[in-house]
């Protein structure tokens, strides 16, 4: 008979117990980790009776909505898909990484023809693709051609997000819609607008007024959550405005983004008799929250390049550039609820204007605006011989293989340009003694970023830039001067996308970048958010190799996650990859019985050992 001495202890005999423990958990977290995402193909020739192979696709976006999950991604084949009802995007992800994607298989252009499109009430903007799931990404695909309405009809958004957010936009291009390109309504943010374009929009005789809801991009009614970002896009001869942010309660980042002769229509031959025709109409908060638009061009515009629009709080403009528009920058302010009155600004309300181009300079309501170091204030009258062009020829056209707007030198510095270095420091990178004015810094060299380090606040060198930066980036185009990029990057042969916070308010953003020059992505390296910011990481898109990374939208700190190409039709691969949890559940089970089995033996053997 055994003593109790000889008794194993309580230390010991909790071990196998412990073992048993962990090996539960890591069955679990086996069986987590290797469920796999799924894969969907759409193509014009398939049919929603298929598959959704690649060798047996769908034949329409909405069949991929409805069969996709969090994780999943709907690839969706080139061609023209001739459509006559409503897509709706209903279903949600999870979280940035489990995002449900609906891209545009590699190298391809799928177009979404709505020529055929029946609205089911003229009353009502019945879009033709509704957006009510959080947590997607669209990417690379081609909007186009919504039926115009009969005289007096409600006009129709090409593509609207309802209620939705924490949603991202990509390389879409939205045009010749019977009302608006692209239009956030409600929800709490969180979204990302990047690299699209929407043009030649027009609601023509609609019931708002010839060409009176033509706009190309639309942010409205949001009261709480996150910002949107409106970043390296183009809205170009939209009979509205080209963006439009009245009544939208949450403020808008829009930056290095460019506004082109909205106001007309028919490819700019034709005035439509109401169309507001602004470039950037920002305000008419009713709580006066502030928007901030830095490094954005406009020109040619019917009626100003940049507008308050009854703001009662004031905006935050930097480093912008307005060219020959009807006014350069127009600051009408109006109390909250009251656009029949106008009022003057003062204090921290005021509007706040810094390193502005106006070429020539024609304001207007500039009594209640903090003006100063842009070319009004500092008595410089240009001349187009100050800029490296004044021909926008190939400003509307392609973009570069990354997404980013087009290499063109209009409105441009060149060398010995009296704007260059005539600015303030505003928290925007520079080179020289000080900034130059207008959206591009003379003579910058783009690198690869691999991080950066905003200050407290929020209020850290931020800004976007296309082209290069230096310490978050704030410049459009590829001239900016000096300095590596940090906050985050997109490089493709010289080209940078760089994020950083806004020194004038908001969130700073934060993260590193993906080479597009290889066509892969690279893990973001750096990206330290500063107390008070709020840190966003925008990924990479590459040419070729793994097809970009999804961005991060404001209010999210996680990494955004890469996804792989497509297979090829070479690689003989023609199947979907379905969620593997059955098989998964039953390899796991079988693991941690037999764990068990092994630990119990283990208990009883030690036991009769001692």
């Amino acid at each position: 008979m055994k003593n109790k001495d000889s008794l194993p202890t309580r230390s010991a005999r909790s071990k196998p117990i412990a073992l048993l423990a962990a090996a539960v958990a890591f069955g679990f977290l086996l069986l987590a980790g290797r469920a796999e995402a799924a894969e969907y193909y759409v193509a014009p020739t398939g049919s929603d009776s298929n598959a959704g192979s690649m060798a047996a696709p769908f034949a329409t976006l909405q069949k991929g909505n409805d069969v996709a999950a969090a994780g999943d991604t709907v690839w969706i084949r080139g061609g023209t898909y001739q459509l006559t009802k409503q897509i709706k995007l209903s279903k949600s992800g999870q979280s940035d990484t489990q995002r449900i994607k609906y891209w545009a298989y590699a190298q391809e252009v799928p177009i979404l023809d709505f020529s055929g499109y029946v609205s089911t009430n003229t009353a009502a903007d019945v879009p033709q693709i509704l957006v009510t799931g959080n947590w997607i990404h669209l990417r690379g695909l081609e909007i186009a051609n919504g039926k115009v309405g009969a005289s007096g009809a409600h006009s129709n958004s090409a593509l609207r997000s309802e209620g939705a957010s924490n949603n991202t936009f990509e390389r879409l291009n939205i045009h010749h819609n019977f009302g608006p390109g692209l239009f956030i309504s409600k929800g709490t943010g969180g979204n990302l607008i990047l690299n699209c374009d929407s043009h030649d929009n027009y609601d023509k005789d609609g019931s708002q007024g010839d060409g009176q809801n033509g706009d190309g991009f639309g942010v409205h009614y949001q009261t709480t959550g996150p910002s949107t970002i409106i970043r390296g896009c183009r809205a170009w001869v939209d009979s509205d405005d080209g963006y439009d942010l009245i009544s939208q309660e949450v403020p808008v980042t829009i930056e290095n983004s460019w506004a082109i002769q909205n106001g007309y229509a028919n490819g700019g031959s034709v005035s439509p008799s109401s169309g507001n025709g602004n470039g950037f109409k920002v305000g008419s908060s009713d709580t006066g929250i502030r928007h901030l638009v830095q490094n954005c061009v406009a020109w040619k515009n019917k009626a100003a390049g940049f507008y308050a629009n009854h703001s009662s709080g004031g905006n935050t403009w930097l480093n912008n550039t307005s060219y020959m528009n009807g006014t350069q920058y127009n600051m009408l302010a109006s109390p909250s609820g009251d656009t029949s009155s106008t009022i003057t600004l003062t204090g921290a309300l005021a509007h706040k204007m810094r390193n502005n181009i106006g070429f020539p300079n024609k304001n207007a309501n500039m009594g209640g605006v903090d003006t100063t170091f842009n070319t009004w204030d500092l008595g410089i009258t240009e001349a187009s011989s100050d800029f490296a062009s004044t021909s926008d020829t190939g400003a509307t056209g392609p973009r570069q293989a990354d997404g980013s707007l087009p290499n063109v030198d209009f409105l441009k510095l060149k060398a010995g340009s009296p704007l260059i270095d005539k600015g303030t420091n505003v928290g925007l990178p520079f080179d020289g003694s000080a900034p130059d004015l207008g959206a591009y810094e003379y003579g910058a060299v783009a690198t690869t970023g691999t991080g950066g380090t905003p200050g407290s606040g929020g209020s850290s060198a931020g800004g976007s830039a296309n082209g290069g930066s230096a310490n978050g980036g704030a410049s459009a185009g590829g001239t900016n001067k000096g300095g590596a990029t940090a906050a985050g990057g997109v490089n493709a042969g010289g080209s940078a996308i760089s994020l950083g916070g806004s020194s004038m308010g908001g969130a700073t953003l934060a993260s590193g970048g993906a080479n597009a020059n290889t066509g892969g992505n690279t893990t973001p390296t750096g990206g330290v958010q500063g107390s008070g910011g709020t840190a966003t990481v925008l990924g990479g898109s590459g040419p070729s190799g793994n097809g970009g990374s999804a961005a991060n939208v404001a209010g999210s700190s996680a990494t955004a996650g890469a996804s792989s190409l497509p297979p090829t039709e070479a690689s003989g691969c023609s199947c979907s990859t379905p969620r593997r949890g059955n098989d998964l559940a039953g390899a796991a089970l079988a693991g941690l019985m037999f764990s068990a089995w092994g630990l119990r033996r283990r208990a009883r053997r030690a036991a009769r050992v001692s």
